[in-house]
């Protein structure tokens, strides 16, 4: 674990005990080894650090591609295991970047909604999430993070404390091979899996 990475992750942790009465239900889903695609519904910009912190592990995550030409935050999104990407002009690098992680062994936080949801509210997924699945053939933590957007909603400017409670599901892998779908019909039908699991995680 990088040294930027492992003080963020810290301080994080203890601003969460401290401040948010941060917990966690299932967290005896959260130890396993190998890499797995750590799907999560997407309510705040407090959602990657909360969920992070959760593991003893490092993440990788996904940032948009303009943040890194900050010299600063470019700096701290690198040490943070960042993965840039370009939403407006998406290219290979970013796919191709992840792909090579999991079939390495490592763990990637994805929000499968793709962007921030305006009203707290599970959005419907996009295909990306499955593409990546049946590229990598990773199985899939499902988790669901509540209270981040009552701290911070989108179009918040600072956060409240509030509770925060992440709920852990159990690992699964998706079944590639008795699909009928092909293509992005299989992507989409795979990332639509992923959101009823996460879906089916309550307090």
């Amino acid at each position: 674990m990088h040294f930027t990475y492992w003080l963020g992750h810290t301080i994080f942790r203890e601003l969460a005990r401290g401040f948010f009465d941060f917990r966690i239900i299932g967290s005896e889903n959260l130890h396993f080894d190998g890499p797995a695609i750590i799907a999560a519904n997407h309510v705040s910009f407090l959602d990657p650090p909360f969920i992070g912190q959760a593991f003893h592990e490092p993440l990788h995550f996904f940032a948009r591609k303009t943040l890194f030409d900050h010299p600063l935050i470019g700096l701290v999104m690198r040490d943070w295991q960042t993965i840039p990407v370009d939403r407006d002009k998406p290219d290979t690098s970013g796919l191709k970047t992840t792909i090579r992680l999991l079939k390495s062994g490592k763990k990637i936080l994805m929000f499968p909604e793709g962007t921030r949801s305006s009203d707290g509210k599970l959005q419907k997924a996009e295909a990306g999430v499955g593409l990546f699945l049946a590229k990598t053939g990773a199985p899939v933590l499902p988790v669901r993070i509540f209270g981040t957007f009552e701290s911070l909603p989108r179009g918040g400017k600072f956060p409240i404390p509030t509770q925060v409670t992440l709920v852990i599901g159990q690992k699964y892998q998706p079944d590639l091979v008795g699909a009928s779908a092909r293509g992005r019909d299989l992507y989409q039908t795979v990332a639509d899996e992923v959101m009823q699991r996460i879906a089916g995680l309550t307090l």
